[in-house]
């Protein structure tokens, strides 16, 4: 697990999203007191989170501000994952570094996964991405797994012009009633999302 081996950066990681939440102004205290407790409602609705679950909040508070994220290394793509299922995979910020080493650690998510709702973006999850072959190249044949969760397996051609890949999304930050570590979340829309101009 402290493995790192190099892979170029592709061009294309995973579809993501732009950011800007009401210009950068700070909001009003009767705004972020419903924001918290909103989001204390949320987690609470989810018990007390264990295992991968805790490990993801206690790694990504501090990128509830977005900005955080960005001064860090994740960038957002430029777009909102939705799919044929019943909700959406939201706007992901991605580490390009990150996505390129064979390291998984529960605290640092390759990708960062928003949702744009009422002029605001808000974090809601977090995906876990190794490319497949440098992945295998580190550790043999196994599948990855965090902490007891398997991820899932991609091939290529795919649709995010990667090669083989394994990823694992984490519900941390949005309850989701279809379960912590499904690829789709119902409670998370595409909705309000604009695409950054061109």
């Amino acid at each position: 697990m402290n493995t790192r081996c190099g892979y170029p950066l592709m061009g294309v990681l995973i579809v993501g999203g732009s950011l800007m939440s009401s210009g950068g102004e700070a909001q009003a205290p009767q705004a972020q007191t419903a924001r918290d407790a909103h989001h204390a409602s949320e987690m609470q609705q989810q018990r007390s989170p264990v295992g991968l679950v805790r490990e993801v909040i206690a790694g990504t508070r501090q990128f509830r501000d977005v900005a955080a994220a960005e001064a860090q290394g994740w960038q957002s793509l430029g777009s909102c994952v939705n799919g044929p299922e019943v909700g959406a995979m939201g706007v992901h910020y991605v580490n390009g570094e990150l996505v390129a080493d064979a390291l998984l650690d529960p605290r640092r998510p390759e990708a960062l996964i928003y949702e744009t709702r009422n002029d605001q973006i808000r974090l809601v999850g977090v995906e876990f991405i190794v490319i497949a072959d440098t992945w295998h190249d580190a550790h043999g044949p196994e599948t990855p797994a965090l902490l007891g969760q398997l991820f899932d397996y991609t091939g290529s051609p795919n649709r995010y012009g990667l090669p083989p890949f394994y990823s694992l999304h984490v519900w941390a930050w949005r309850n989701n009633p279809n379960g912590m570590f499904v690829n789709w979340n119902p409670r998370v829309s595409c909705e309000q999302f604009t695409a950054p101009p061109a």
